[in-house]
């Protein structure tokens, strides 16, 4: 079953729901960033500069419960942009109900309004709930990432 969900861009006043909501995403992954990174991002997220990420927050009646990032970027392979879904969250009490689809579908818009042909992203590999849904919205890739 699923729910009515808003997609809507950040506005200022997101900011509390949003750091919530990505400070969960985060610790979904085991991880966090010193309270700079918060700022920093929140600003870039309404900077507009041509290259800052962009951000989406999701709403169910009046309760933000997931967001998005995506950037676009230049790419050797393409003549246009493509789009980096970087960050993907819905709160665990609506996970199952349409949020995440919503949210990278209003991906799939941005980037194709944008001209982007191609939206990737990546998940860790014990993700297997998140990866049931990506495997039925996008193509599983071979590629295997290297970090420093």
């Amino acid at each position: 079953m699923s729910v009515e969900v808003i997609i809507r861009p950040l506005a200022p006043g997101d900011r509390d729901p949003w750091r919530d909501l990505w400070r969960a995403y985060l610790a979904f992954y085991e991880t966090e960033v010193p309270d700079e990174n918060y700022q920093s991002t929140w600003e870039r997220l309404l900077g507009g500069a041509p290259y800052d990420p962009s951000g989406l927050i999701a709403v169910v009646g009046d309760r933000p419960v997931g967001l998005v990032h995506y950037l676009f970027h230049r790419h050797c392979w393409r003549v246009e942009n493509v789009c980096y879904l970087q960050d993907l969250y819905a709160d665990p009490a609506v996970r199952g109900h349409g949020v995440g689809r919503a949210l990278i579908e209003a991906v799939y818009k941005a980037a194709d309004d944008a001209g982007c042909p191609s939206v990737y992203w990546m998940t860790q590999d014990f993700n297997a709930t998140a990866r049931r849904l990506y495997d039925r919205l996008a193509t599983l890739t071979p590629f295997i990432k290297y970090q420093r």
